[in-house]
């Protein structure tokens, strides 16, 4: 059997930023330190940082007054950020700055007058972050259906945004219907989309004319992973997401010559390890890994400034 590994796969410079940040604020803090929410959509990722003193909460309410205080990397609501000032928190964003900027334009366009259509899935939690910079403002659409019953007050003055973990494949029809109605709607730029998501669809298109069934590792929680077994499934392959190697069963493999692997963004690469090993297991010893090209997106997010200072300058 033969392994073909997507390349990039697995974390972003998002998802690296949101570790990172944690782990560096239990470094220089100490625990407990809390995070509003799972940092990254990923069990693996949240029960490791568990074990190092995060301590992952719903609201700031949760927190202990004077508490450190995490933002995800999916963002939060300004209304988030007044509960935890209130509550007497200390605060650390680690906000992927992609989903900082939709979070600049939506107020942006909010004061100039515009009515706002978000383009994402009802109940994410970077969607719900978005929505609460312009809460009077901001409609959310999630498919061609909707945007065919969506009525606005103005069409001369509608802008869009997306979800950033969707890909321009994922928005392009709901884009097109959005313009066909309302041909003066300002759309959103290129670079709102998560550049992470689409090179990580680009590689498991590319990998579908030799794959014969397709594996994503990710959470089930995690729009860029699901949109990536949606892609091989839409191809006509068969296709899982996995959170866990052991989450492979022996018939999939049955009469498959060739196994595509790949990982969603939040996804570490010691999963995907643990799925490759899964796999020689269950085919024995004739397994064959392949890589498609190494690439390097080039992406790197700064830490907050006082996570820097702090790193720069140890203590003690």
């Amino acid at each position: 059997m033969r392994i073909l590994l997507a390349s990039p796969r697995g974390f972003c410079a998002g998802v690296d930023r949101a570790i990172e940040i944690v782990e560096a604020a239990l470094a220089r803090f100490g625990p407990p330190v809390y995070v509003r929410h799972e940092i990254v959509h990923n069990r693996h990722v949240v029960e490791e940082l568990r074990k190092e003193g995060a301590v992952f909460v719903d609201e700031p309410s949760e927190v202990p007054r004077g508490g450190l205080l995490i933002y995800s990397a999916h963002g939060v609501s300004p209304a988030v950020r007044d509960a935890a000032a209130q509550q007497g928190l200390r605060t650390i964003d680690a906000t992927c700055p992609l989903v900082t900027k939709v979070h600049v334009e939506a107020r942006r366009f909010a004061e100039s007058g515009h009515e706002i259509v978000l383009v994402g899935h009802a109940g994410h939690v970077e969607v719900e972050g978005t929505m609460g910079h312009a809460p009077d403002r901001m409609r959310l659409v999630e498919d061609v259906a909707d945007v065919e019953r969506l009525e606005v007050e103005n069409p001369a003055r509608l802008a869009v945004l997306t979800q950033t973990t969707l890909s321009m494949d994922d928005t392009r029809d709901v884009l097109d219907a959005l313009r066909r109605r309302f041909p003066e709607v300002q759309l959103p730029r290129k670079d709102d989309i998560c550049y992470a998501t689409q090179n990580r669809q680009n590689a498991v298109k590319a990998m579908l004319e030799d794959a014969e069934l397709v594996l994503v590792v990710g959470a089930p929680e995690s729009s860029n992973s699901n949109r990536l077994v949606e892609i091989a499934r839409k191809a006509g392959l068969p296709a899982h997401l996995v959170q866990t190697a052991d989450e492979i069963r022996p018939e999939w493999l049955r009469g498959i010559g060739c196994v595509g692997v790949t990982a969603g963004a939040s996804a570490p690469e010691v999963l995907v390890e643990a799925v490759i090993e899964r796999l020689r297991a269950l085919a024995g010893d004739d397994v064959r890994v392949d890589a498609q090209p190494a690439s390097d997106e080039g992406v790197v997010f700064q830490l907050p400034a006082e996570l820097r200072v702090a790193r720069d300058r140890p203590l003690g």
